[in-house]
């Protein structure tokens, strides 16, 4: 079966999904801890990267790294509610799923450290 969200076109879908975007990081920002936290991190990260950078390329990498984080934790908490959603039994491909995720957002955090360490260094 299709979404009837999926039929609408123009100015009405573009409204809808950045309605939807907004509730998206409103309940990261209610629900997860985690994502909490690296939103605290880019807060200090972001404007810190904007001046250290020296280029427009530096700036870019630094807030860039950053900003991932939060895309990959926004990604890696869907993938966790969805699990929950089908169960909440222990099970070894459920386990799976939110480790890799969990992996996923430590990757995304040493991609900072590097880049911030091989732009600053």
């Amino acid at each position: 079966m299709e979404s009837p969200y999926k039929g609408k076109t123009g100015l009405r879908r573009l409204i809808n999904a950045a309605g939807y975007s907004l509730a998206g990081l409103a309940a990261a920002a209610r629900h997860e801890d985690a994502f909490r936290q690296e939103l605290l991190l880019a807060a200090v990260l972001v404007p810190l990267g904007l001046w250290l950078g020296q280029s427009g390329v530096e700036r870019a990498l630094l807030v860039g790294s950053v900003l991932l984080i939060l895309i990959v934790e926004l990604l890696n908490s869907a993938v966790e509610a969805t699990v929950d959603r089908v169960s909440l039994d222990d099970h070894s491909l459920a386990k799976r799923a939110k480790d890799i995720g969990s992996a996923a957002v430590m990757l995304s955090l040493v991609n900072v450290a590097v880049i911030w360490l091989l732009v600053l260094l």
